[in-house]
């Protein structure tokens, strides 16, 4: 694969630079529509893919964009929707708020600016609405012995009297910016909907330390609830993973690194929206360079902050798209179609089907990357959080 930036040797925080040859620009194309139209053929038209996710159409169509449940089709789409009413809602506020583009600023002000949830925040006060937190059955703040010092966990544990099954959550961020509080909406959400202990855990981020720190943390956190499920009214045999975007990248990680090492496979696997290979020009893309809140622009600035190099791009535990996708466990995946990142993300639940994984598949129409948490002002949310919730309420049995 040719490599996609340049790493600067100025200071770390600042903007990162995007070089590229190009004939690099035309071999990169060459491979990833190579990619692209292998992964569709060997899929078919959405292999096993479900159908019976809340909301479904299976024939979600706007501007031309794919059916919304057959993966193939959806990481080759090369045209989307428009946001919706309400993600438009959103953005607003988003840009009211005075948020930027990310690859213009410094880590400092990434790690300090508006956030979507703020937005959302902002939104519900405008519309009078309360913005207090879902509330769950208990929130437990605390730690667990990671390889390198503890790493703050937040326990959200449901009503009732257990024990319950257990899903570690993963957040988003690009393994630089938020931390799981950032996500909190999305682990309330997931909590009352699966009847399930949600696990979110922090990790280490670049770019104070890099590639595979994050990727370390988790799969420890991972181990780690497998063998105190117990200590916290869990199920110790009904442990599953879920991770948003880059959360998402390191739930599939742990996922093929459980695998590989022996380790017990979680019983499911959720993935929204994750980053699923070092790329930048899959057709969503190309037509994503500068949306909001992800746009294509922001992606080196992210990998240029957490990887060491270019080569750990071709890493497959990062770049999971390159992987053996066999013998891994039955998955959710969940794709918003105005996001760069919804092509990979396709493709991923391709190639899974490909490989005799049993997936749900949904791209979600007229919404933008880090819609999952915003079920207090969109519909949409609450659907994908249902469809999660409804995987891993038959994968564990309850």
């Amino acid at each position: 694969m040719p490599q996609s930036f340049a790493f600067k040797k100025s200071r770390l925080d600042r903007p990162g630079a995007y070089t590229m040859s190009p004939a690099n620009q035309v071999l990169r194309r060459v491979f990833l529509s190579a990619t692209v139209g292998t992964l569709a053929a060997l899929g078919g038209c959405g292999g096993n893919s479900s159908d019976d996710s809340p909301g479904l159409s299976g024939s979600n169509r706007s501007n031309g964009a794919a059916s919304n449940t057959d993966p193939g089709a959806v990481a080759t789409a090369t045209s989307q929707t428009m946001p919706n009413s309400r993600m438009q809602a959103v953005l607003d506020q988003l840009a009211a708020l005075g948020a930027k583009p990310i690859e213009t600023l410094t880590v400092a002000q990434a790690r300090t600016q508006p956030t979507p949830a703020d937005a959302v925040k902002a939104l519900l006060v405008k519309e009078g609405k309360s913005t207090a937190p879902e509330a769950v059955g208990s929130v437990v703040e605390t730690t667990f012995p990671g390889p390198a010092g503890p790493v703050p966990i937040s326990i959200y544990t449901p009503s009732g009297p257990g024990p319950f099954p257990v899903a570690l959550y993963i957040h988003g961020g690009g393994w630089v910016i938020a931390d799981r509080k950032v996500y909190d909406s999305s682990a309330r959400a997931l909590t009352n909907a699966s009847a399930a202990i949600i696990v979110s855990t922090d990790y280490r981020m670049g770019p104070e330390i890099r590639f595979p720190a994050a990727h370390d943390d988790t799969f420890a956190a991972y181990q780690w609830v497998r063998a105190n499920a117990r200590q916290f009214n869990g199920d110790p045999a009904r442990v599953a993973v879920v991770g948003e975007s880059a959360g998402g990248n390191l739930a599939a990680s742990l996922t093929l690194r459980a695998r590989d090492q022996g380790v017990p496979l979680p019983q499911y696997q959720v993935l929204i929206y994750p980053v699923t290979n070092y790329a930048f020009d899959t057709p969503s893309q190309l037509g994503n360079t500068a949306t909001s809140p992800l746009g294509t622009k922001a992606l080196p600035w992210f990998f240029e902050r957490y990887l060491n190099s270019p080569a750990d791009g071709a890493n497959p535990l990062f770049s999971v798209l390159r992987n053996n996708l066999q013998g891994l466990p039955p998955a959710t995946v969940i794709t918003a179609d105005i996001d760069p990142l919804r092509s990979e993300g396709a493709a991923y639940a391709q190639k899974l089907i490909a490989s005799g994984v049993k997936v749900d598949y949904r791209n979600y129409s007229g919404v933008t990357h880090e819609f999952f948490g915003m079920g207090a002002a969109l519909d949409d949310a609450k659907q994908a959080v249902a469809q999660a919730a409804n995987g891993l309420k038959k994968a564990f049995g309850n």
